[in-house]
């Protein structure tokens, strides 16, 4: 048991750091579709943070499963390089007893892929969406910039001199061509935008507005106290927004509504369900592969290197058929149970090759057992 313990702590140090770093890697990719949001649309640090959190999840689900891999590769490569599974084979450890803290490692893992994919994983990106839908129907935080012309759309340009930290804009300028025909410009002292049950307003305060006749060429003026502009055209309703796959719970995606977009879309859904519920046999899958590599067979310095090559092969090629799967099982219903077989066949394939020799490793390990 002790010696086990050692052999969990060596993979356990190389998995946590391969984990962070993968997962700083991602969310600096990641995080560059923001980049437009911070510097044009003033979205706050404190905002960039939460939708960067709320994705992390999700990249979580795909990082730990490589990072078990590698971690648990390095740590027997290391140990064979030291030699030091020379001596435990030497004392009648074969590579199915030392394979086992590999496997405990691959169980720790599928636990948090598990949880990282069925609960965390569409709950977060379900935040990320909605939270996502609201900075853009917030114009008067994200959308309208003090001292430039903002486009909110090919018809709508607002100019706002300042804005004060309550939401309150000052020196407004507004360019409305919606109508080609009869294309307004209207100023005013001050106003702000708020939201009502009919979708956002823009309120001015103390303004006119101006109006060229396009037959006559004539210009006319409306000076008012309070004028409120509709800007439902350019909000996009949380609450009427269509839900994809992966903000839905395992529920959600087996039942989906009666809506049409539910129904058309109910394959991609089912696919999803099913794909989420295999994502936990890969972490297990894939440590296995790592302890083969290095533990089966007959110990050889010139064949180590290529048992490396090989198992790395098999996963990045497991990794791609794994990825592509999901949308081939959407298109073929029976497709869906190679989710299952992908993962299953190559864990009892590292399993097989781990406990094909029974050497004195099979009679050690009974004898712990019994």
């Amino acid at each position: 048991m002790r010696l086990w313990l050692y052999l969990f702590r060596q993979m356990l140090a190389p998995f946590l750091f391969i984990a962070l770093a993968m997962t700083a890697v991602v969310w600096l990719s990641q995080s560059l579709r923001f980049v437009e949001l911070i510097v044009n649309r003033g979205l706050s640090a404190a905002q960039f943070i939460s939708l960067t959190a709320m994705l992390m999840p999700g990249f979580l689900s795909i990082v730990l499963p490589i990072a078990a891999f590698i971690g648990t590769l390095f740590a027997y490569q290391r140990l064979d390089v030291e030699s030091e599974v020379v001596v435990m084979r030497a004392a009648g450890m074969g590579p199915a007893p030392l394979a086992l803290p590999a496997a405990a490692l691959g169980l720790l893992t599928a636990a948090a892929t598990a949880w990282m994919t069925l609960v965390l994983g569409p709950s977060g990106f379900r935040a990320f969406k909605d939270a996502q839908f609201t900075f853009r129907g917030d114009y008067a935080t994200v959308l309208l910039q003090e001292g430039a012309f903002n486009t909110l759309s090919d018809t709508l340009t607002v100019y706002v001199r300042a804005r004060g930290s309550q939401g309150e804009l000052t020196g407004i300028l507004v360019h409305d061509s919606r109508d080609q025909r009869k294309p307004i410009t209207m100023m005013a002292e001050s106003g702000t935008l708020v939201r009502t049950d009919d979708g956002p307003r823009f309120l001015m305060l103390d303004g006119n507005r101006q109006e060229i006749d396009p037959t006559t060429g004539r210009l006319s003026m409306l000076y008012f106290d309070r004028y409120s502009l509709d800007l439902t055209a350019f909000a996009d309703p949380t609450s009427l927004r269509w839900r994809e796959p992966a903000e839905r719970t395992l529920a959600e995606l087996f039942n989906p509504g009666t809506g049409l977009d539910d129904q058309r879309n109910a394959r991609r859904m089912r696919a999803e369900a099913h794909r989420r519920m295999a994502a936990p046999l890969y972490p297990l899958a894939l440590t296995l592969i790592a302890a083969a590599c290095v533990l089966a067979g007959q110990f050889s310095r010139r064949g180590r290197w290529q048992r490396l090559a090989i198992g790395s092969a098999i996963v990045i090629a497991l990794e791609i058929v794994a990825v592509s799967l999901p949308a081939w099982g959407a298109r073929h219903g029976a497709g869906l149970a190679a989710l299952y077989l992908l993962p299953l066949g190559a864990l009892g394939m590292a399993g097989w090759v781990l406990t094909r020799d029974p050497g004195p490793g099979r009679a050690w390990f009974a004898r712990f057992a019994g």
